[in-house]
C-alpha cells in the first residue's frame, strides 16, 4: 500500500461516510482539498481520494513545498441535497476526523466546497486554509493560480520557441472562471496579441470584450491556430479524439487532470506539441495559501514561491528535452525522486 494513513469513518452529525486518505509525509505536513461530491457509492469515493491524494504529493514536491499529499472526500449519495444545517453537520464531521490525525494533514477547498467552508471546519481544527480573509485566511486563490500561470507560460514560450516575451506569442484560453479572467488580464498587460477566448457561460463575453479577446465557442477555442492553447476549465479534454484536431503548438494551463488517460502525453509528444504538466502549472493557488496561513510567510515570500513554478516547470522541460521523453514523464521522475530522497529511499 502507497498511502500511510486511510481513515473512513461514518460521521456522528452527519451519518455520512467522511474519507481521508495521507498519502505521504515524507515531505511535511500533507494537504489536499475537501471535496463534497456525489458517488454511486462510498468506495467509489475511496478511489477518488487515493487516487487525489497521490497526485497531491507529486504537486507539492514539484512545487517545491515542504509537504506531501492528502485528500478529503465525503460520499454523498446521488440526488442528495445538503441544507445549510446538514452542510454545518458534514463539515464538523470532516473537521473531527481531520483533528484526529494531529496535524498530519490540512485541507482546503475542492470540487463542492469553498472558503467559507474552510472558515467552518476551523471552528473545529486548526488544519483547514484558504479561508475568508475576514476568517483570518489568505483569501480567494484564483489570483495567485494565474500569476503561477503567467510564468509558466513564460517558461513554456521560452522552451517551445526561444522567447518568454509573450507580446510574441498567440494564445487561447478555454474557460473564463476566475483563474482564466485574471490570466486573460495578465496577459493583455504583458501585451500579448487578442488572446482567442471561449466559455460554456455566454455571460463571460464581457470579461472578453474588456480585454479585447476574441470570443468563439468551446470547441472552435480547442482547436484554434495558435501558438499556446491554455486549458482553463474542466479537465479530460485532451484525448485520442482531440489531440489529432488541436492546431496549436504547445499547451499550458491551469485546468486539472487535462489528459483522459497518461498515455495521451505521449500522443502530444508524437505530434510535436509541447505540454506542459498540470500539476506544475497549477500549483500557484496552494502555493500561496500555504505560504500565507500555514507557514506565516508574507505576501511578497508567498508571490515569490509562486513565481519560482516557471522556473520549475523550464527545469523539467530541459530535462525531457535532454532525455527525449515527454514532460510528463520527467515530471513523475522529478516528483518520485525528490519524495524517495526526503523518505531516506534514494541517496542525495
Amino acid at each position: 500500500m502507497e498511502h500511510e494513513r486511510i481513515l473512513i469513518e461514518r460521521g456522528q452529525r452527519s451519518g455520512l461516510p467522511i474519507i481521508v486518505a495521507v498519502h505521504s509525509t515524507a515531505l511535511g505536513q500533507a494537504i489536499g482539498g475537501c471535496r463534497l461530491a456525489a458517488y454511486p457509492g462510498w468506495r467509489d469515493g475511496l478511489t477518488d481520494a487515493l487516487r487525489l491524494s497521490a497526485a497531491m504529493t507529486d504537486k507539492c514536491a514539484l512545487a517545491g513545498l515542504p509537504n506531501g499529499g492528502g485528500k478529503t472526500v465525503v460520499a454523498l449519495p446521488p440526488g442528495r441535497i445538503l441544507d445549510d444545517t446538514a452542510r454545518r453537520d458534514v463539515l464538523h464531521d470532516v473537521a473531527d476526523v481531520i483533528a484526529s490525525l494531529g496535524g498530519a494533514y490540512a485541507t482546503g477547498p475542492d470540487m463542492g466546497t469553498g472558503p467559507d467552508d474552510m472558515a467552518t471546519i476551523a471552528e473545529r481544527t486548526p488544519y483547514a486554509f484558504c479561508r475568508p480573509v475576514d476568517a483570518g485566511g489568505s483569501g480567494d486563490s484564483s489570483e495567485a493560480t494565474a500569476v503561477g500561470v503567467l510564468a509558466s507560460l513564460q517558461a513554456l514560450c521560452a522552451e517551445r520557441f526561444g522567447s518568454p516575451d509573450l507580446s510574441a506569442h498567440t494564445f487561447a484560453i478555454l474557460g473564463l472562471g476566475r483563474v482564466g479572467a485574471h490570466l486573460l488580464g495578465l496577459l493583455d498587460e504583458a501585451g500579448a496579441p487578442p488572446v482567442v477566448v471561449s466559455d460554456v457561460d455566454e455571460n463571460k463575453r464581457t470579461v472578453a470584450g474588456k480585454h479585447g479577446a476574441t470570443w468563439t465557442d468551446p470547441q472552435r477555442c480547442l482547436t484554434a491556430d495558435v501558438d499556446v492553447l491554455v486549458p482553463a476549465a474542466t479537465g479530460g479534454l485532451l484525448t485520442a479524439a482531440s489531440v489529432p484536431t488541436l492546431r496549436c503548438a504547445a499547451i499550458a494551463g491551469p485546468a486539472n487532470n487535462q489528459l483522459d488517460e497518461p498515455a495521451t502525453a505521449g500522443l502530444l509528444h508524437a505530434r510535436g506539441i509541447l505540454w506542459a504538466p498540470d500539476i506544475v502549472v497549477s500549483a500557484g493557488g496552494i502555493v500561496h495559501a500555504t505560504a500565507v496561513e500555514l507557514r506565516h510567510e508574507t505576501s511578497g515570500q508567498a508571490t515569490a514561491r509562486v513565481r519560482a513554478i516557471g522556473e520549475t516547470l523550464a527545469e523539467i522541460l530541459r530535462t525531457a528535452r535532454a532525455t527525449e521523453t515527454t514532460p510528463a514523464a520527467a515530471a513523475r521522475s522529478r516528483a518520485r525522486n525528490l519524495v524517495a530522497r526526503a523518505s531516506g529511499r534514494l541517496a542525495p
